[in-house]
């Protein structure tokens, strides 16, 4: 890795003992620890788990400036409070925290997390305090989510703004809310939703007491939400967790095995990209795997993997302080950051060119891209349904992060990576290519299109001669002129396809092949940092590609129920009239369907020149691809079963077909101009 000391960068990790500031260590080692106050626990809660909320706002302190929240006070003086539940909690059995608590989870959706944290508090091992507290505020802002939509419309992303709505405060209080924000939600406060999942808090950083805190507190606001239900008559729906259904594309590496676990275990002890106060999180995510505890191993690694590449992204481009939490005023160094192409001077962010291109696309398809799996937006906001967490995905993360640790490694432990598990891993991190980046789903909604466009000629159909028999149809002279046109245009992009390709009998369906498009689209395109043109043109030629498919799809829908309402001859004579002229229609529209995917796949391979083309070049090029896009809409409206306009098709596509040819004219001509 050019310009970077290993040397230096190992002793990094064993130097630093916390990635917490002073400040914000202080304020959750410290702060909440410094009164010694005793409460009587009978003044917080009742015999039957009924929260005596007077008993804990009145902890809270406000600033005389404003009247905001002092986090500072509020955290002092809650300390002993949490103390004492703490103490509550791990004085009742089971049973007795099931009868008092557990009907007062419902209202979250997942009862049985909130149980399992109870059990966690009971043996307050540090890493399995911090995973329930990552789990408990994820459920916990899903749940609030749920009740601001009792009331308000959009959802807002960001738990500080959720818990700060006139909504929430509505339902529970605006006193409640308060001692919420004191505990996550606020950078001013104690923030332990965000110093968890971001990575800053090892293990032994977090008390136990807040967790119990936080349980606490979701239950009495499962009773302050029952009593406003009862009061308004509302029902509390929960919005359904998002789903992984294509699994299989997020296949990027093979499946691990106990013994690729066992000697990630060992890398990870001596690898560079880990912190030693944060190795027990490691340790515990991949026994999470190896256990079948899938979303536990995500959420522990997720974190960890921020911390490493936090810790590149520091030294790469020499800003050490920003390895810590950040002030209030001031933003943390997170994946959002960390993945940008240039630093907040404007500099050039110098971590892709540490991580490569395969890395940086493997982060980007995971963390970031829209159509993605977001696994970290969505685990951290409670999206995912924890049970049912997919082993694949799993899998993907924990693999890229083994081959992590081994780049980032000292010299001595070359001999990990050469490891006959880990080589192949190593491999498949090498060559990964984006999977869902707005281009990679453009090559993939092309090749499944032509893949329906390839049924067509297996479809049932009457013979040629009954086409032939119908008056305007003999002689085919329109189809034959289309066809042409097509042929000419071809004949303009011949140069920029394989030599061994054409044929002049069928030009159009003999060269714009499954096989053809399958090859371009494999071209790799490097799809990082894509400018905003590019993304606005690939928009419409996604847009364009979708109506293809839609046509193709309709296509193929109505000549097969025609086709046997035809054998069975209950076809009036105006439908068997229409029925014959779709056939015909046929002729032409699966080669202009192919063409237009042909320029499609062509003009994303060559997507780098449309950042060369000037304003006016530029809006013309839209211009012209958003009248493609029109006219394959109105494909889609007259090759409809309501429409089935076949005569008005035929006119349409003869004149879409003079500016495609018009168009591929301009085009070469800039193509040969850069080239």
């Amino acid at each position: 890795m050019p310009g970077l000391c290993w040397r230096s960068l190992m002793a990094l990790p064993d130097a630093v003992s916390t990635c917490l500031s002073p400040p914000v260590h202080y304020m959750i080692c410290k702060l909440g620890f410094e009164k010694k106050d005793i409460y009587d626990i009978n003044d917080i809660v009742s015999e039957n788990g009924e929260v005596h909320w007077q008993a804990v706002t009145e902890h809270l302190h406000y600033l005389e400036s404003d009247q905001s929240v002092d986090y500072v006070k509020s955290v002092q003086s809650l300390g002993p409070i949490c103390e004492s539940i703490n103490l509550h909690f791990k004085s009742l059995t089971k049973e007795q925290f099931v009868v008092q608590y557990s009907a007062w989870f419902r209202w979250t959706n997942y009862t049985e997390l909130f149980l399992e944290v109870f059990d966690v508090l009971q043996y307050a091992q540090a890493t399995q305090v911090a995973l329930g507290l990552m789990k408990l505020t994820s459920c916990l802002e899903r749940a609030l989510g749920d009740v601001y939509l009792l009331i308000g419309k959009d959802c807002p992303f960001l738990l500080r703004d959720l818990l700060a709505s006139e909504q929430l405060a509505v339902v529970f209080g605006q006193d409640v809310m308060d001692v919420l924000r004191v505990f996550i939600g606020s950078p001013y406060g104690l923030n332990l939703r965000n110093v968890l999942w971001h990575g800053f808090a090892s293990p032994q950083e977090i008390p136990v007491k807040y967790c119990a805190m936080l349980l606490f507190l979701t239950a009495g606001l499962g009773q302050l939400l029952q009593t406003y239900l009862l009061k308004t008559k509302s029902i509390l729906v929960h919005r359904p967790y998002v789903t992984f259904i294509t699994l299989e594309e997020l296949v990027a590496f093979p499946d691990l095995n106990h013994e690729t676990l066992c000697v990630a275990e060992e890398l990870v002890q001596v690898s560079n990209f880990v912190f030693k106060s944060m190795l027990p999180f490691w340790m515990a995510a991949l026994t999470a795997f190896k256990q079948s505890r899938y979303a536990d191993c995500v959420i522990l690694l997720l974190p960890q993997l921020e911390v490493g590449l936090r810790l590149l992204f520091t030294t790469t481009n020499k800003c050490p302080n920003r390895l810590l939490t950040a002030e209030p005023s001031a933003l943390y160094t997170t994946f959002d950051e960390m993945l940008k192409k240039h630093l907040d001077n404007e500099e050039i962010n110098q971590l892709p060119s540490v991580l490569e291109e395969p890395a940086m696309e493997f982060l980007w398809d995971f963390l970031n891209h829209q159509e993605g799996p977001r696994i970290r937006d969505h685990l951290s906001h409670g999206e995912i349904n924890l049970k049912t967490f997919p082993r694949e995905l799993a899998n993907q993360i924990v693999a890229f992060a083994i081959t992590l640790l081994c780049r980032f490694s000292d010299e001595d432990t070359v001999a990990f990576k050469e490891h006959m598990v880990i080589k192949p891993l190593m491999n498949c991190a090498s060559c990964y290519r984006s999977r869902f980046h707005p281009i990679s789903r453009l090559k993939k909604q092309v090749l499944e299109c032509v893949k329906s466009i390839h049924l067509w000629p297996e479809l049932p159909t009457v013979s040629e001669e009954h086409v032939q028999a119908v008056k305007g149809l003999e002689g085919n002279t329109e189809t034959s002129s289309l066809i042409l046109k097509m042929a000419e245009i071809l004949c303009q992009l011949q140069q920029y396809l394989p030599q061994d390709c054409c044929s002049p009998d069928d030009p159009i369906n003999s060269v714009v092949t499954e096989r053809l498009l399958v090859k371009l689209c494999d071209k790799h395109i490097c799809t990082l940092y894509s400018p905003r043109p590019v993304l606005e043109v690939l928009v419409v030629l996604r847009k364009i590609c979708t109506q293809c498919h839609q046509v193709s799809e309709q296509v193929i829908t109505s000549t097969e129920l025609r086709y046997k309402q035809w054998m069975k001859k209950t076809l009036r004579s105006r439908q068997r009239h229409n029925y014959l002229r779709m056939l015909n229609s046929i002729k032409f529209l699966s080669p202009v369907l192919r063409l237009i995917l042909l320029l499609i796949t062509l003009e994303v391979v060559n997507v780098h020149l449309i950042c060369k083309k000037t304003p006016f070049d530029y809006q013309q090029y839209l211009k012209f691809l958003k009248s493609v896009l029109q006219y394959t809409e109105n494909l889609v409206t007259y090759t409809s079963p309501e429409k089935n306009k076949w005569d008005e098709t035929e006119e349409l596509t003869n004149k879409a077909l003079i500016k495609i040819r018009e168009f591929s004219d301009r085009k070469l001509t800039l193509i040969q101009s850069a080239t």
